[in-house]
């Protein structure tokens, strides 16, 4: 018999980190910390930021699998989507360019035509290395930043000038990070140690003033953290029966729909509405 997923606890408010869900969100609420982490990590100069959207939902048509992006800036000529990764996520590479059309997508059906797309940035911050010589011995190419742009196999001169460009760090090798900067920010990252460089300082000091913010508790202990460890842990063991168990809970904690729990664990909407079904039945035979 496999253990159920609903040994997963909720973190308690005062042992999070600036890399806990609903911590790292409510941190780049604050626009200038938001854009000197976009600026640090992307080597770019970010414009006066209105408001960071955080959770900001994509899904253009109904029929669409939408998108729920962490942290979403944008300024005059830039759009940046800021992704914290704790856990390792499959088809990462197909996740960012999903992202990027939706992005995309988002920005047309406000009226914008080709020419006036602006620039686009994915950026995801990794505790992991996402990249593997060989996953099956978990051997990784151990790259603290991993860059990836649009250019010709045949001539890398030519570039399609697209516009988009997705960064990838992975904080575990922080150590062989060259710039300082760099190397401060993902050793706090890895660590929660925040040295003695100023910015994570800030992030830190920011992280326990938020702690002590009665809102903040209030909210979250409102918040549904716990389906999204019984999401992620199905996703990490990639069994049927473990996804089938997590559907399970979260039909039975009826906050997402068949939809969406079909597309967070990996299942058919038919297995969904199965289970559905089932679940019902066996509660009118009560």
């Amino acid at each position: 018999m496999t253990e159920r997923i609903t040994t997963y606890e909720k973190k308690p408010v005062d042992k999070l980190t600036f890399t806990d869900d609903g911590m790292f969100q409510e941190v780049m609420r604050n626009p200038e910390i938001s854009a000197e982490l976009v600026e640090r990590l992307l080597h770019i100069k970010v414009g006066h930021v209105e408001y960071p959207e955080l959770e900001k939902t994509i899904k253009p048509f109904y029929t669409t699998k939408g998108v729920r992006l962490d942290v979403y800036l944008q300024d005059d000529d830039k759009i940046i989507d800021v992704e914290l990764q704790c856990y390792p996520q499959e088809a990462l590479g197909k996740r960012t360019r999903y992202y990027q059309s939706m992005i995309d997508m988002d920005s047309l059906m406000k009226g914008q035509d080709y020419p006036e797309l602006k620039e686009s940035y994915i950026l995801f911050i990794c505790k992991q290395d996402p990249f593997f010589i060989d996953e099956e011995n978990n051997i990784s190419y151990g790259l603290p930043c991993y860059t990836f742009q649009n250019v010709c196999k045949e001539n890398a001169e030519v570039n399609l000038n697209d516009k988009s460009l997705t960064v990838i760090y992975n904080a575990s090798a922080y150590e062989v990070a060259k710039d300082e900067k760099i190397k401060s920010f993902l050793h706090f990252i890895s660590t929660n140690e925040p040295g003695k460089d100023d910015f994570t300082n800030r992030l830190s000091r920011l992280v326990e003033k938020i702690k002590d913010n009665e809102k903040f508790r209030t909210d979250y202990a409102a918040m549904n953290l716990h389906d999204r460890d019984i999401q992620r842990a199905a996703k990490k063991e990639g069994k049927q029966e473990k996804a089938i168990e997590a559907a399970i809970n979260l039909l039975q904690l009826n906050k997402l729909s068949v939809d969406e729990i079909a597309q967070t664990l990996g299942l058919t909407v038919e297995k969904v509405l199965e289970l559905k079904a089932q679940m019902e039945a066996e509660t009118a035979q009560k």
